[in-house]
């Protein structure tokens, strides 16, 4: 089969961050079965050996250039809310819309040579026409819901504007329901956002299909070095782990360290923004920003502390900690879709979600060796049996290759 992939996200080196490490593994997986095209934009530091790099793991690249930003003024932004609340696209989408794009993808189309087109990330069904689907499979891999994102940012009262937050909510709601419409296939990371997709459409094939774990690059550590060494690592520039961080630092660390004052905390993840720089003027707090391996830090420290508040589906950063044998202790958010504790599981990550939860937590690990040992055995067991990017990529092949009107089991 041929396949057309959308990813306006320049999914290269995949360690740029969440969207791109998943987009990248599944159509690197893909392209051994199948003839893959991505059509994606480049944006600011994206290089030619990078693109060039990419070039060979996919059967044909085509690179158009991100739309520039536009004004941020305060009667722009009224204009933007007004253009969503007649249009009904987010403006966060259509940030990322070229006509350009639209006209290379509607020739693609159009030409008969493609049997499936896919969106790899929910921001690029703007270029996906309703009436595609009576002459093609199309397929969006949802990554994460932006309404359900939005209603949880404002339940936990980390939204950075809640007033428009609000006002956006409702609209959000009729954007995904409406766009949900145009896809005979859903893909989504945990089977708690397949169960929001399926309200928007009943009748679409909804697929639950993990992230994953190069092993290889976040091999077992070879051993325990004890100690009290905390870190937590992630792209420093997303929203919800720049809140997670700032929780972190900021009312978990000190009451940790009031126990064991020689504790470190290491956070770990490219383009800090500012205020995650300033993290680090806190002692015994460092802020590496990029760094060439992020195993090395995980294997270094004695838990890994993911302390997300908001975010939906499960978290990279979660298996890469487990991959690498490091103990985690993080909350449902961070754990979402993942099966760490209960009567009937072994357990692979200890939970935590106020502050004295995690000061227990990090205390109990701190503490003891043997739990340490079973968490970062069981951990790393668990996500070679269930987590690799080699069986997600399998069952997205699987979506891929199903006859139109088949809903493959996952």
């Amino acid at each position: 089969m041929n396949v057309l992939s959308l990813s306006a996200t320049f999914p290269y080196p995949p360690s740029r961050g969440g969207t791109q490490v998943r987009t990248f593994n599944l159509l690197k997986y893909l392209n051994q079965y199948h003839p893959v095209t991505v059509v994606t934009q480049r944006q600011e530091g994206v290089s030619e050996d990078e693109i060039e790099a990419l070039r060979g793991y996919v059967s044909e690249l085509v690179v158009f250039e991100r739309p520039p930003i536009v004004d941020k003024s305060l009667l722009r932004k009224v204009r933007r809310f007004g253009g969503f609340f007649l249009g009904g696209t987010p403006p966060s989408v259509l940030s990322y819309y070229s006509r350009e794009m639209q006209t290379w993808v509607d020739e693609a189309v159009a030409s008969g040579k493609y049997d499936v087109i896919t969106c790899e990330h929910s921001v690029n069904e703007t270029f996906v026409r309703p009436r595609w689907g009576d002459r093609l499979k199309t397929v969006v891999n949802v990554h994460s819901s932006i309404f359900g994102t939005c209603r949880q940012q404002l339940e936990t009262e980390t939204a950075e504007r809640p007033l428009r937050d609000r006002l956006n909510l409702p609209l959000l709601f009729r954007y995904e329901n409406r766009y949900c419409q145009k896809f005979s296939h859903i893909v989504v990371t945990t089977p708690e956002d397949g169960a929001q997709m399926k309200q928007f459409n009943p009748d679409s094939c909804i697929m639950v299909i993990p992230n994953g774990v190069d092993v290889g690059v976040f091999p077992m550590r070879s051993r325990d070095r004890g100690g009290h060494r905390l870190t937590f690592v992630g792209a420093m520039d997303n929203i919800a782990n720049i809140d997670a961080v700032t929780f972190l630092v900021e009312e978990i660390y000190p009451q940790v360290r009031s126990r064991y004052p020689d504790t470190t905390l290491t956070l770990v993840g490219a383009n800090p923004v500012p205020e995650v720089q300033r993290l680090g003027e806190v002692p015994g707090v460092t802020v590496t920003g990029r760094v060439p391996s992020m195993a090395e830090y995980l294997h270094e420290a004695t838990v890994c502390v993911v302390s997300m508040r908001i975010g939906y589906g499960i978290k990279n950063k979660t298996l890469e900690a487990m991959a690498a044998g490091t103990p985690v202790v993080g909350s449902d958010s961070a754990l979402e879709g993942l099966q760490v504790d209960g009567e009937t599981v072994p357990r692979r990550a200890l939970r935590a979600n106020d502050v004295e939860e995690y000061v227990q937590a990090i205390a109990h690990l701190f503490d003891n060796a043997s739990l340490r040992q079973d968490l970062s055995e069981n951990g790393r067991a668990y996500v070679q049996e269930q987590f690799t990017w080699e069986r997600a990529g399998q069952l997205y092949e699987r979506a891929i290759a199903a006859e139109r009107g088949v809903c493959p089991e996952t």
